[in-house]
């Protein structure tokens, strides 16, 4: 056996392991970038896990201080925000690009704190799809977003309102708002419960997903969203270290690669 067919074995066996992270187990991947304030958590106050199975999810949230104009839209009272960018991925057309997504906010009143989801094309950062937009309103629904373009995947369910606590003048409870956690602006506060996005994918290329979220003409009373089961043609998108299985057998490669080296040495 030569060394390259030493070498496509042990990458076939490795392939045959999978090498894929479920959700945010081990938090934000180190190669996905923030801008502001993300996180994972799991089960917190108002939002439960994802129904993924999962026990942690992603999250970006608004915040006091954090950067500004980080949104794609221009309404023209964006104040901050936060906004978190995932590694570059490949998809080819045809591809289901699904996820879950939670909004949560404090702010409420007519006009008012604001999330998406966009896929980018990676090479220039365009826009490539729209994928949801959420935003707070008193009454109805705030999926899709009020003003706000539609969003080109299909959502389940379609349209969603808002949940509110039965106190009045009680929000929302869940530890990313900080002291605004329970707090409450007008009517409107309170979270949209899971929601999933399906996107088919048009054309085959290389993206890259942004989750983002900011305050509508203040910085106070919060607003986030939680977001979960991140898929490609049913694979998540986010690498993983690979398990047990697969550095025993990496191991085994690469002592046989070794022995292989060492031979043509002596011969």
């Amino acid at each position: 056996m030569n060394l390259k067919s030493i070498l496509a074995g042990a990458a076939l066996a490795l392939a045959a392991q999978g090498g894929w992270a479920i959700g945010f187990e081990g938090g934000i991947p180190s190669d996905w970038t923030c801008d502001g304030l993300c996180g994972t958590l799991g089960a917190d106050g108002d939002v439960t896990l994802a129904p993924t199975g999962a026990q942690k999810y992603g999250y970006v949230v608004s915040g006091q201080s954090t950067p500004q104009n980080l949104s794609p839209f221009t309404f023209g009272s964006e104040t901050t925000g936060s906004r978190l960018l995932s590694s570059s991925f490949v998809a080819a057309a045809g591809d289901e690009l699904k996820f879950h997504f939670n909004y949560v906010t404090s702010d409420g009143s007519g006009y008012a704190d604001y999330g998406w989801a966009r896929l980018l094309n990676a090479s220039d950062m365009s826009q490539a799809a729209l994928l949801f937009t959420a935003r707070t309103k008193p009454t109805g629904s705030i999926v899709p977003g009020q003003d706000m373009p539609l969003p080109q995947a299909t959502l389940n369910p379609v349209s969603v309102g808002i949940i509110t606590n039965a106190a009045p003048g009680v929000g929302p409870t869940w530890s990313p708002l900080g002291t605004d956690s329970t707090l409450c602006y007008e009517a409107g506060c309170g979270y949209t419960g899971w929601v999933q996005s399906n996107f088919t994918i048009a054309a085959s290329g290389k993206y890259v997903l942004e989750f983002g979220v900011v305050n509508w003409s203040d910085n106070i009373y919060q607003s986030g969203m939680a977001f979960d089961g991140i898929t490609v043609a049913g694979e998540d998108v986010i690498p993983s270290v690979p398990e047990t299985q697969s550095y025993a057998m990496l191991l085994a490669g690469l002592g046989v690669l070794g022995m292989a080296l060492r031979r043509r040495r002596n011969a």
